[in-house]
């Protein structure tokens, strides 16, 4: 398994918002406790809101807000992205003017929230992942909205090209990296699906309603 990909199941399992011991992560992903704790180093460091330390558990923490502004969802993922943007410029003057933004906006930040700028360089995944996966978002968000199918054509982490047609149900990010929470009617089940991974991503006439098993309530991230 790739690192990232390994991190990003290591998202999965904290998304549920409970305290996970590193050695159980750790035998899940048969990997060792100190890969993991290195990986934990390094969502963090990606802007991951992940807390906790060695020998007591990991858990990822609730949304930030920038004092004296509260930003939603959408605005802070809005202001991440485009300092990614910045950041990813040749021309130096640019790079050195996102960095000093991300200084700034640490500087008034909570303290316990994010401890220091390095949370804001998004060090785990290349723009270009997050850049492919911005790109469905107008036609996620829109079916998400309007309860309408999708027909997607994914590719999985191994290579393999497949056509799902899902439920969109929520939308999450995680460091520059977009997920999408859905009920797949082609595997019968609850699939979280990378944003960077979709190919296409078709509207289907038909709309959905709520269904008890089918809802986003129902889902549960660490359901095997």
């Amino acid at each position: 398994m790739r690192r990232t990909d390994r991190l990003f199941d290591i998202i999965q399992i904290l998304r549920d918002g409970k305290l996970h011991r590193a050695q159980d992560i750790a035998a899940r992903l048969e990997v060792s406790t100190r890969t993991i704790y290195r990986d934990m180093d390094t969502l963090a460091a990606s802007g991951v809101p992940v807390e906790g330390e060695r020998g007591v558990g990991y858990m990822v923490r609730e949304a930030i807000t920038l004092p004296p502004l509260n930003l939603t969802a959408a605005e802070l993922e809005a202001l991440n992205l485009g300092m990614a943007i910045v950041a990813e410029a040749a021309d130096p003057d640019l790079r050195a003017a996102a960095q000093s933004l991300a200084d700034k906006i640490d500087a008034v930040l909570p303290e316990q929230t994010v401890a220091e700028a390095d949370a804001w360089k998004f060090a785990v995944y290349p723009f270009a992942d997050a850049a492919r996966g911005f790109t469905h978002m107008p036609a996620l968000r829109a079916a998400i909205k309007a309860r309408q199918k999708l027909q997607l054509s994914y590719r999985r982490i191994d290579g393999t090209l497949t056509d799902r047609i899902i439920r969109p149900l929520h939308m999450e990010y995680w460091g520059r990296v977009w997920t999408l929470t859905a009920w797949c009617e082609t595997r019968s089940a609850f699939r979280v699906f990378r944003a960077d991974l979709i190919e296409t991503c078709t509207p289907l006439p038909e709309l959905f309603m709520d269904e008890p098993g089918k809802r986003l309530q129902d889902y549960d991230p660490n359901a095997s």
